[in-house]
C-alpha cells in the first residue's frame, strides 16, 4: 500500500506537487476522522449508562483486537488515538480485579468540554473500587495530561485533602480558577484548550458491573 504512495524501504520519498497536496489534505482529513472516532464514539454498547455521557474509554473487546466477526480496526484506532498501551486487565470483567476506564468527552448537555469554562462532577458515595479511584483530565489536542500551572491533572480517593459531603459523596471542580473553598477538589483547565477525562476504578466492584452505582455527568457550573 505504501509503495503506491511512493514510500519504499531504502528509497527517498520525493512526492510531486500533486501528490504532496493530496497527502497533506488526507492527513488533515484523517486527523478529523480520528477525533470523531474517539471523542464521539458510535460503537455498540460504548455508552456505559444510556442516560449519561460516559463511554467505555476502551472499546476493544480483547488483547487480540478481534471481534467475533471482524478485526477491530476502528476500535483500535479509537483507543490508540487517545492513549497508549492495552491489556485485558484494563477492561476487567472480574469484580475486584483489574481496572475500569470510563471516558467523558462532553458535558451533560452534550457540548465539548471547554478549558475556559467551570464544571463540576458529583461523585456519589462509595465509588465501587476495591483499591482506589481517580478522575484525570487530558488535553484533547495532545491527549496528554492537562498542562496547567497547578502541575497536576487528577483528583481521587488517594488524596488525603479531598473534601467529602456529609453523605459521603464528593463534588469535583474543573476550570481555570478554583471556586472559593473548593481548591482541594479542583483540577485546573486551560482557556482555549478542550479537554476530556477518564474516571478510573482500580479493582472495580459489582455495583460498577451491574450499573447500580451511577456516576453523574460533568456539568457546566
Amino acid at each position: 500500500m505504501l509503495k503506491q504512495l511512493g514510500i519504499e524501504k531504502g528509497k527517498p520519498f520525493d512526492p510531486d506537487e500533486r501528490l504532496a497536496e493530496i497527502l497533506t489534505a488526507a492527513s488533515a482529513t484523517g486527523e478529523l476522522m480520528a477525533q470523531a472516532n474517539t471523542f464521539a464514539k458510535r460503537f455498540a454498547e460504548s455508552r456505559y449508562w444510556p442516560d449519561r455521557q460516559w463511554d467505555r474509554a476502551i472499546v476493544l473487546d480483547n488483547s487480540a483486537q478481534r471481534g467475533e466477526h471482524h478485526d477491530e480496526l476502528l476500535e483500535r484506532a479509537s483507543w490508540f488515538y487517545e492513549a497508549v498501551s492495552f491489556s485485558e486487565a484494563m477492561r476487567s470483567h472480574t469484580p475486584g480485579a483489574g481496572q475500569a476506564y470510563l471516558g467523558a468527552y462532553a458535558d451533560a448537555n452534550g457540548d465539548w468540554l471547554d478549558g475556559g469554562g467551570t464544571y463540576t462532577l458529583h461523585v456519589p458515595a462509595d465509588p465501587p473500587a476495591k483499591l482506589f479511584w481517580s478522575m484525570t483530565v487530558y488535553d484533547a489536542s495532545t491527549r496528554c495530561l492537562v498542562d496547567n500551572e497547578q502541575q497536576r491533572g487528577d483528583r481521587g480517593s488517594r488524596d488525603a485533602d479531598l473534601v467529602h459531603n456529609d453523605d459521603g459523596s464528593i463534588d469535583l471542580w474543573f476550570g481555570p480558577t478554583a471556586p472559593m473553598g473548593k481548591e482541594s477538589n479542583w483540577v485546573q483547565t486551560v482557556p482555549g484548550r478542550h479537554w476530556f477525562s477518564y474516571f478510573r476504578l482500580y479493582g472495580p466492584l459489582e455495583p460498577y458491573f451491574d450499573r447500580s452505582w451511577k456516576l453523574e455527568d460533568i456539568t457546566l457550573a
